[in-house]
């Protein structure tokens, strides 16, 4: 297998600053890349505070914390970032096009063995891997929210991934300490094939006057053993996340089934994306853990 030692993350955002934290704890060297400084200080700031709250638990040592941060330097430049890694995970935001262009960069500066990997939650590998010379060394590398908590990662083989790419990201998977699933690659993989469709129900059952925010989500709490229910969790995702999946699922499976809800799209529209903006089915006031149904549909 290839020898992972140097990790690149390209985007410091939720999904990057948790890759990041979790790459550097394990002893990892690890270069978080963004365009923007702010963000880079801002992602830095966000992993010691995370860290802080471990060791006030008694999860981890000081001393793991304070290694945990040398082990990350921050660059703006996706050229320079990625020059010496072994493994770069592409974590920025969940635009194909821009994603796209990311892996054009990646493969022109990155090692010519090193593995290049995308946290994408839905566009198909293989279509980012053709834009690359080394389309067997793509693999998808999927972390759920938050990443130093939820132990799945959702490994999708493109279909040019070579085997030992696989066993690799794996391996490196039960490293982190993470539980690896390798799946193959078709539109929303397994995990938003099955979740988004549900969220989109419950959306169109909130639509369509069956019931409300507060009892659809209650319903699939105590009903299914959900640990939140779907339109709780569509806010936590960003409800733009949820369209431009589902959007993802439309387009690739050719199916009127996953038609994005005409609510979602009006709130999206209206810039009300869920807990990042302050307001989707709920209010999300910072500090409180107290869920106000928004107003707009009581």
């Amino acid at each position: 297998m290839y020898m992972i030692q140097n990790i690149s993350v390209i985007g410091a955002g939720t999904m990057g600053n948790g890759i990041a934290h979790i790459f550097a704890q394990r002893g990892f060297k690890v270069t978080l890349i963004d365009v923007s400084a702010e963000q880079l200080e801002k992602a830095v700031a966000t992993i010691s505070k995370n860290l802080d709250r471990m060791v006030n638990k008694e999860i981890i040592r000081k001393e793991l914390k304070e290694e945990t941060l040398k082990n990350i330097t921050t660059s703006t430049s996706v050229t320079t970032g990625v020059s010496n890694a072994d493994l770069v995970v592409e974590a920025a935001t969940e635009n194909e096009t821009i994603k796209l262009k990311i892996f054009q960069q990646m493969d022109e500066a990155a090692p010519a063995d090193c593995i290049l990997a995308t946290n994408t939650s839905s566009i198909p590998i293989t279509k980012i891997a053709a834009v690359t010379k080394r389309p067997g060394k793509v693999i998808g590398m999927h972390f759920m929210n938050p990443v130093p908590v939820m132990k799945l990662v959702e490994i999708i083989n493109g279909k040019a991934t070579e085997k030992e790419v696989t066993e690799t990201i794996v391996a490196l998977g039960k490293q982190l300490g993470k539980v690896p699933c390798v799946v193959n690659d078709f539109p929303g993989f397994i995990s938003n094939r099955i979740l988004m469709p549900m969220i989109n129900e419950a959306i169109y059952s909130l639509y369509e006057g069956v019931a409300g925010v507060a009892e659809i989500d209650t319903i699939m709490k105590l009903g299914m053993a959900h640990p939140m229910g779907p339109l709780q969790l569509a806010d936590l995702i960003g409800l733009d996340i949820c369209l431009s999946i589902m959007n993802v699922l439309h387009e690739g499976f050719v199916n009127d089934k996953y038609t994005p809800c005409p609510l979602l799209v009006e709130l999206v529209k209206e810039g009300k994306l869920g807990a990042k903006t302050g307001e989707g089915f709920y209010l999300h006031t910072p500090g409180s853990k107290e869920l106000l149904v928004s107003s707009r549909f009581k």
